[in-house]
């Protein structure tokens, strides 16, 4: 049994990276479930400390995720209305276009806001581009933790490897 939660939680860490590109799946809640089922082994003893250390810093992430590409706009000139439309493109993209609506439904959005609050062009695609920028961010932040979390994981592994596969 074990071994068998031993490649679950592994296959599970590896979602978290890959979801770290995907908007369908949380990529560090998702690696830090994989911890967690690590830990349910018998070979590796229960560090709660750690657990839940892990667990705040995925959450943060997962919560600033949504935040990132607004401070993004706001960083390339763009206005109050330039971060509602980003955050209004975020749940609109999300909803209706998928897994692009996450990168595009913010830079639309950004761009529509600027637009609205004045017809300069250039500077809503400045700000659209501030959002695209700030997307890019929370995914690189996002893949970075849920790296980390894999060197955890295979860290804490090597460490009882042996328990693991005595016979």
């Amino acid at each position: 049994m074990d071994i068998f939660l031993l490649i679950i939680g592994f296959i599970v860490v590896l979602l978290g990276i890959i979801g770290s590109f995907l908007p369908v799946l949380p990529g560090p809640l998702t690696s830090w479930l994989g911890l967690l089922i690590l830990h349910f082994t018998k070979p590796v003893p229960i560090n709660y400390t750690f657990l839940g250390i892990t667990l705040a810093i995925a959450f943060i992430i997962w919560l600033i995720d949504y935040f990132i590409p607004a401070i993004g706009t706001k960083k390339f000139g763009g206005t109050r209305y330039g971060v509602i439309g980003t955050m209004v493109g975020l749940v609109f993209g999300m909803l209706f276009l998928g897994p692009f609506g996450i990168i595009i439904g913010p830079f639309v959005g950004a761009f529509l806001g600027e637009m609205i609050k004045e017809s300069n062009s250039g500077k809503a695609l400045k700000a659209a581009f501030g959002s695209f920028i700030g997307f890019l961010t929370s995914t690189f932040l996002k893949f970075i933790t849920a790296v980390i979390f894999m060197g955890f994981y295979i860290a804490i592994f090597w460490k009882y490897k042996d328990a693991f596969f005595s016979f």
